[in-house]
């Protein structure tokens, strides 16, 4: 009896073409990383439960696969960030900080599998972690990283709203909600979901505020406008709380190093709504939106958080990062069909088709197109040449080369373009000129369409 294959709910399986495009994605990614001085880090999948779950209760203890072998209760990382504070506490003698580490890698979360959310996905994660202090200067680069993935993804309509939680907390703890203010800036964070009445309803039903206070509070992450004009608003709530000012203070430096950093100044906005649900941030947070997607909510999002590892190690471990839900974003991509699907996603460059049966004079061809760094696929199955060339198709390959006993003889290569359909013969320099031009053009495309 056969078993039938299967691929579980909740979790992504690509064919070749879309494989290649994560693929390029996530080495986009990696290069852009580099380019700011942060380093590869690649943690275990499987980790003690009493590691993971230092923190322990809510959702996250609720939705992670545990599981026990032999004596050990182990379980599969739900996020990137916990196996980072680990990292950072076990070998801090070694590490020089401030510690930039990127870090692009699968987490599992057992929750219920629906359009765009998976139980098993990738993360694209970047912190910079500080010993005792970092500077808020840090805070104000990040945007710029945002900003530099997504445009050489090939986005070019996104907008970082940026906020200081700082800011939301001095403002509540004028109103006198200061012990409600976590379960305010939840409430808040669902602004665009519910709209604003709800908003308040909640506000009052479930955090305690009176209707003033609600009103006060939607007037507050109402103020909307430039840059400049918001924190000129802020401006006048300045005195009041010194939490509030040092969090304004923090904002206003973030938006002041924003175009030395690189940022246009179209593509960033304040927004007081931002909070973040998670409670662990306590400075700068972010969130990334596709203008003409606002459905699909936030691809990209973090924040300033005072001590990563505090559950491991008395050591202050303050940090800020950013994160990238990569399986999530590729597939809300490929359906809203922003896909480049002009791309070369070929596995090789050049498919070499030996028309004789002797494969040695093939296989030279290849070695010689290998060591000039041209990708290449010596075909060696006996069909006919109608099979062949549908398997050229299939594959997507942009050059095929045919050797046959005259191209053999007469020392030349024969290959044809698969787009255009040209076919030249020429020596093997000719050919290697033509393929390595061919391809840097082909090679201008980006993964997203603009």
């Amino acid at each position: 009896m056969k078993i039938q294959p299967r691929t579980l709910s909740g979790f992504m399986e690509l064919l070749p073409k879309q494989q290649a495009m994560m693929e390029t994605m996530m080495q986009t990614l990696r290069e852009t990383y580099a380019l700011y001085g942060f380093t590869p880090l690649d943690t275990p999948v499987i980790e003690a439960s009493e590691v993971l779950l230092a923190k322990g209760g809510g959702e996250t203890e609720k939705q992670i696969y545990r599981f026990t072998k032999g004596d050990s209760d182990l379980s599969l990382r739900f996020d990137l960030t916990v196996p980072l504070a680990k990292y950072a506490a076990l070998h801090y003698g070694e590490l020089a900080f401030p510690f930039r580490r990127y870090q692009i890698g699968k987490v599992y979360r057992g929750e219920r599998a629906q359009r765009g959310r998976f139980r098993e996905f990738y993360q694209a994660d970047i912190d910079i972690i500080g010993d005792g202090k970092l500077d808020v200067a840090n805070e104000a680069e990040i945007p710029a990283i945002i900003y530099r993935v997504f445009s050489k993804l090939g986005l070019e309509r996104f907008q970082i709203r940026v906020n200081n939680r700082k800011i939301l907390n001095g403002f509540y703890g004028m109103l006198g909600l200061s012990e409600r203010a976590g379960d305010i800036m939840r409430t808040v964070d669902k602004l665009e979901k519910i709209g604003p009445e709800k908003v308040r309803a909640l506000l009052v039903e479930q955090c305690g505020a009176e209707e003033e206070q609600a009103g006060e509070i939607l007037r507050f992450i109402g103020i909307t406008g430039g840059s400049q004009e918001v924190l000129a608003a802020l401006g006048d709530y300045r005195g009041r709380s010194e939490l509030f000012d040092q969090g304004l203070q923090e904002l206003e430096t973030v938006v002041r190093c924003l175009r030395d950093f690189g940022v246009p100044g179209d593509h960033f906005a304040v927004d007081l709504t931002i909070a973040r649900g998670l409670d662990y941030y306590t400075g700068t947070v972010y969130e990334t939106t596709m203008l003409d997607h606002p459905e699909i909510g936030s691809v990209c999002s973090g924040g300033r958080y005072d001590n990563l590892a505090e559950y491991y190690t008395d050591k202050i471990l303050p940090g800020v990062g950013i994160s990238i839900g990569l399986t999530r974003l590729f597939y809300v991509l490929n359906e809203q069909g922003m896909l480049n699907e002009a791309m070369n996603t070929a596995a090789a460059d050049v498919l070499i088709l030996p028309m004789v049966e002797d494969l040695s004079p093939a296989a030279a061809l290849a070695t010689r197109f290998r060591d000039a760094g041209v990708r290449v696929q010596l075909y060696s199955e006996q069909r006919k040449f109608k099979a062949k060339m549908n398997y050229a198709d299939k594959i997507g390959v942009p050059y095929v080369v045919f050797l046959g006993e005259d191209e053999i003889r007469e020392q030349v290569v024969a290959c044809k373009d698969m787009v255009s359909g040209e076919q030249t013969k020429l020596d093997f320099s000719g050919t290697l000129e033509r393929v390595k031009k061919g391809l840097e053009e082909r090679r201008t495309g980006r993964v997203i369409k603009g």
